[in-house]
């Protein structure tokens, strides 16, 4: 699918870190913008500052868990543009660092609520609008970790494997409803966001004091921009691919993952 001058991008959790890179990097080739996030203090400002730049934006506080409130944010979206050409289901948190059997029950059922049902409610709102024209594409936001193991955070690393297996099925489904629908699943390494701190901020984590994400990038080997890795997902949109996976190792490690699977599934 082409992003062209005057499509209309829909993003969750578009305030900030990946989401508003996203927005940024389509406001620049002239996409009309539904931007949402349920950080309703950080939205407007991202949606001024993208106005400021020309960029045409519609602005919509939800939660990605409310059903009804991402239907809002469906109907919102065609009361205001008449149309959806991408759909980017990109609102996240990440989980407490612990092993799986000293995860509390809460944090499970937040980043399912979150990172996987949210994604469905997104797919369940807009999936009929892009069956209906025929075209439009459906941009799940991952992580790396939704490739290989991350022991530690089995929850966030349950959920982001879910979501890959998720968008794979449905692209699938919707090539099969029409040949101008596709799906992909953008699975990024480490990037330089707030998405702790905002974790720290809704409580599904406890921040450390002094603790980010560009700290553990620098001995990690490096880090990506919000913009960087929307660059990389809208080349993949633009190419029909299904993954996109850019970062520093994240190749490796899921060749790793894949040769190991094989290699248990030979004979």
């Amino acid at each position: 699918m082409r992003i062209e001058r005057n499509a209309v991008a829909v993003i969750t959790g578009g305030a900030s870190g990946i989401g508003l890179g996203l927005a940024e990097a389509m406001a620049a080739r002239g996409v009309r913008l539904v931007l949402s996030d349920i950080r309703d203090d950080a939205l407007a400002p991202a949606a001024d500052g993208l106005r400021a730049a020309g960029a045409e934006v519609v602005t919509v506080t939800a939660d990605v868990c409310d059903p009804a409130a991402v239907d809002r944010l469906a109907r919102v979206t065609l009361e205001s543009y008449g149309r959806v050409d991408l759909v980017c289901n990109n609102a996240g948190l990440v989980s407490p660092g612990a092993p799986l059997w000293e995860q509390e029950l809460r944090t499970w059922e937040r980043m399912i609520a979150v990172k996987l049902l949210g994604v469905v409610h997104g797919v369940r709102a807009f999936a009929p609008l892009l069956v209906k024209q025929g075209t439009g594409h459906i941009l799940n936001t991952a992580s790396s970790g939704g490739l290989a193991p991350l022991p530690g955070r089995t929850p966030y690393t349950t959920t982001m494997h879910a979501v890959v297996g998720l968008t794979e099925t449905l692209d699938a489904e919707l090539k099969q409803a029409a040949e101008g629908l596709g799906a992909t699943v953008l699975c990024p390494g480490l990037v330089d966001t707030p998405l702790g701190r905002n974790s720290a901020a809704l409580g599904a984590i406890e921040l450390p004091p002094g603790a980010s994400m560009r700290s553990v990038a620098a001995r990690a080997g490096g880090i990506l921009t919000p913009r960087e890795v929307a660059e990389s997902a809208i080349a993949a949109v633009e190419a029909g691919r299904v993954h996109v996976a850019p970062g520093h190792g994240v190749l490796d490690r899921a060749r790793a993952r894949v040769d190991a699977l094989l290699s248990d599934l030979e004979p």
